[in-house]
This record gives C-alpha cells, sequence and structure tokens, in this order.
C-alpha cells in the first residue's frame, strides 16, 4: 500500500513539472515576441534566463520520468502518461530555443520596424493560447480539446501566409528594409513551428488518454453520413467499387474518431 500511495505522489509531482515547465515555455515565447514589438531590449535576458530553466527542467524531468519507470515498473495507462511527458518536454524545450531563436532577431533590427504589423501580434497571441492549452489538456487528460489543436494550427498557418505576402510587398517598396522583412519572415516561421510542438503535445495527449496511434492528417478526410452504420458503409462502398465508381462516402474510421 506504502509503495501505491508513494507512486500516486510521485505521478501527481510528476504531473506538476511538466504544467510548470509548460508555464515557462508560455512565458518565453511571450516576452520574446513582446520583445520584437516593442523593443524593449531587457527582455532578451528575460528570454535567455527562461531558456536555461526550460533547459534544466527538461533534465530533471527526464530523470523524473526512469527514476518512476526503474522504481515502480508503471504499466498501461499510467506507463503511457510517463512516456508522454517524457516526449512532451522536449517538445517545450525546443518551444523555449525558438523563443531565444527570435529574441536573438531583435538585436538586427536596430530601431527599424514596420508601421502595420497587425498578423505578427495576432498570429503570437493564437501560438502562445496553443501552448497553454496543450499543456492544460496534458494535465486534465482532455483528449477531446487536444484534438482540435489542429484546426487551430490551420489558423496559424494561415496567418503565416499572410505575413509571407506582406513582408513581401514591404520589402518590394523599400528595398533597404530587406533584411528586416526577412527577419520578420522568421520571426512568422520560428512561431509557426511553436505551434507545430503545440500539436504535438495534443497528440501525445490522444495517445496518452486513448492508446490510439492518432494520424492528425486524417481529420480532413470527408467523414460518412451520421446516420450510417458500419455495414451499410461497407455495402455502399462495395456497390461503387463494383460500379467503377468513385467513393464519395469518406471514412468510416473517420467518422468514429470525430465523435471520440
Amino acid at each position: 500500500m506504502a509503495t501505491r500511495v508513494q507512486f500516486a505522489h510521485e505521478m501527481e509531482e510528476l504531473n506538476k513539472e511538466v504544467e510548470e515547465m509548460g508555464e515557462l515555455a508560455r512565458l518565453a515565447i511571450e516576452k520574446a515576441v513582446k520583445l520584437i514589438i516593442t523593443g524593449d531590449y531587457y527582455l532578451r535576458d528575460e528570454v535567455r534566463r527562461l531558456d536555461k530553466e526550460l533547459y534544466q527542467y527538461e533534465m530533471r524531468i527526464e530523470k523524473h520520468c526512469t527514476d518512476i519507470i526503474a522504481l515502480y515498473t508503471p504499466v498501461a495507462s499510467d506507463l503511457r502518461r510517463v512516456a508522454v511527458s517524457w516526449k512532451v518536454v522536449e517538445d517545450l524545450s525546443r518551444i523555449g530555443r525558438y523563443a531565444w531563436d527570435i529574441a536573438e532577431i531583435a538585436e538586427v533590427f536596430d530601431g527599424q520596424k514596420f508601421k502595420k504589423m497587425l498578423s505578427l501580434p495576432q498570429m503570437a497571441s493564437k501560438v502562445v493560447g496553443m501552448v497553454t492549452d496543450s499543456v492544460d489538456f496534458f494535465t486534465t487528460g482532455n483528449a477531446t480539446e487536444a484534438r482540435k489543436l489542429f484546426d487551430r494550427d490551420d489558423e496559424v498557418d494561415a496567418l503565416y501566409d499572410t505575413i509571407f505576402r506582406e513582408m513581401l510587398t514591404y520589402m518590394f517598396e523599400d528595398p533597404k528594409k530587406i533584411t528586416v522583412g526577412i527577419h520578420y519572415i522568421l520571426i512568422a516561421r520560428y512561431l509557426e513551428r511553436v505551434a507545430d510542438h503545440a500539436c504535438n503535445i495534443g497528440e501525445r495527449v490522444v495517445y496518452m488518454v486513448s492508446g490510439e496511434r492518432w494520424d492528425p492528417s486524417e481529420r480532413k478526410r470527408k467523414l460518412p453520413p451520421a446516420n450510417m452504420d458500419a455495414g451499410t458503409y461497407q455495402r455502399e462502398v462495395a456497390k461503387h467499387a463494383r460500379e467503377g465508381k468513385p467513393s464519395d462516402m469518406g471514412d468510416f474510421h473517420q467518422h468514429e474518431l470525430a465523435e471520440k
């Protein structure tokens, strides 16, 4: 009994450590973007400190995961949570590194800025929200909302495309700002990669909760009618195949995933 109680305590501590690391990752990205927008260069040292702290958290949590596996030999959902924790901290550490990359770019601006950059703060706000929520979904085991992170990632990708076009327009208008424009594009690219890491965390949450290796790319595949059972679906697909027609029935398995 004592061992089980101790194991439960260790799992709670692991959850807490990952949650704390997630908060540091959020702060790092938030401060890095604020540095770019406001030019408050004191924030550069803050981002650097957070990046180093995130690395220390990564090392500590990896060791904690190893100790839990060695001492308590967890199985099933407990083992998945430990394994996913190990992977999540890698994503959070990379988020911290991207924050530092953004902060380093601030030095090349030297006061040069474009007048209209509404898309970048909007993109940053969405990305910070995704990082915050992905960690929350991990700690609460919310696989349903974790799946929806990929829809939010589509919005971030669209904003990246908008920023890319904006920057090209500004650079054509004023060739002297080509260097600054390229670095703005880099910042947007780093933010897009941070959103991808938040999605990685979401995908891992789905696995942790359900044991399912979910392929996020399948969410865009056409779904069959909601009132169609598996038998009817298979008969309709077979009928289309006999008639040599392309099937427009969608993927029945994907329909089941959408309902989860």
